[in-house]
């Protein structure tokens, strides 16, 4: 499976994946979360920002069901292919684990936690129904 490869901008993430830490960024002109790691912030051009661990505590946005991957994933399938919104406020794209990928299993809205998931030397966050809606 390809992996991506840390840049000086997305290290920091990385070495808080690998820490079981979710780290996200912030614009100092605004306040503002966002996500994916950046030089400046997306609102405003040139503007600073910071790292900020995140409370790791999302909901499910959407999600589609793979059951053909591709190629460099065929021993995955079938697996969601989820877009979740932090409690920052930022979305990402991930995997749902901890549970069976249903439709019956996987609610819109169903409260997630952040897990990571070791891939070569990488940890990729990852997210399980959040403790009291594990199924």
């Amino acid at each position: 499976m390809p992996l991506p490869e840390p840049t000086p901008d997305t290290q920091r993430y990385w070495d808080g994946a690998a820490a079981g830490e979710l780290w996200i960024q912030r614009c100092l002109s605004t306040g503002r979360f966002f996500f994916y790691p950046r030089h400046s912030s997306p609102f405003v051009i040139g503007g600073a920002v910071e790292w900020i661990r995140a409370s790791g505590r999302a909901h499910l946005y959407s999600y589609n069901i793979v059951h053909r991957p591709a190629p460099a994933f065929a021993d995955r399938g079938p697996y969601a292919l989820a877009v979740v919104e932090l409690e920052e406020g930022p979305r990402m794209m991930t995997n749902i684990v901890g549970v069976a990928n249903t439709p019956e299993n996987l609610q819109l809205d169903m409260p997630l936690e952040v897990a990571f998931e070791a891939r070569g030397e990488l940890a990729l966050p990852v997210f399980r129904p959040a403790e009291k809606d594990r199924r």
